[in-house]
C-alpha cells in the first residue's frame, strides 16, 4: 500500500479545498486530524484528512493543510472551527497530536515520513505491508 501526503497549502483558502474534498468522497473519509506543533514560538495546527485507500491501487492519500492556521485552543478561529463542524456533518470527531514541526526537518519529505510513523503506530493509518 503507498500512504502519501498530498499537501494542499498551509490553511487559508486552501482549507476550503480540504473541506469541500472530505465532503465529496465522504464514503472514504477515515480520519479527520489536527496536527498541533510550534514555530517560532507560535502554535500552529495542520489539518488533514485521511481517506480509505482506493481499489484497485491501494493508494491512501492523506490530504493537509500544513502548518496555516492558530492553535485552536488558545484562541479559537472560523478555520479550525468550519475544519470541526465539517468532521462533526460526516459523524466523525478531530483526532489531535501534538508533533514536531516541519522546520525540525532538513526536507517535507522526511517530516511526512516522520508524521506517517506517529499514524501507523497509533494504528490511524494501516501499517507497512
Amino acid at each position: 500500500m503507498i500512504q502519501r501526503f498530498i499537501e494542499l497549502g498551509e490553511g487559508y483558502s486552501d482549507l476550503y479545498e480540504l473541506i469541500d474534498l472530505s465532503k465529496r468522497a465522504e464514503q472514504r473519509v477515515v480520519h479527520f486530524l489536527a496536527l498541533h506543533s510550534t514555530i517560532n514560538e507560535r502554535n500552529v495546527t495542520s489539518c488533514a484528512v485521511v481517506l480509505a485507500p482506493t481499489k484497485p491501487g491501494d493508494f491512501q492519500p492523506i490530504y493537509i493543510c500544513r502548518e496555516g492556521i492558530p492553535y485552536p485552543h488558545e484562541k479559537p478561529n472560523e478555520r479550525y472551527s468550519m475544519f470541526e463542524q465539517a468532521a462533526n456533518s460526516l459523524h466523525k470527531s478531530v483526532i489531535e497530536l501534538n508533533v514536531k514541526p516541519s522546520t525540525a526537518f532538513a526536507e517535507k519529505a522526511l517530516y511526512y515520513q516522520y508524521v506517517t510513523g506517529i499514524l501507523r503506530l497509533n494504528h490511524f493509518i494501516p501499517p507497512l505491508q
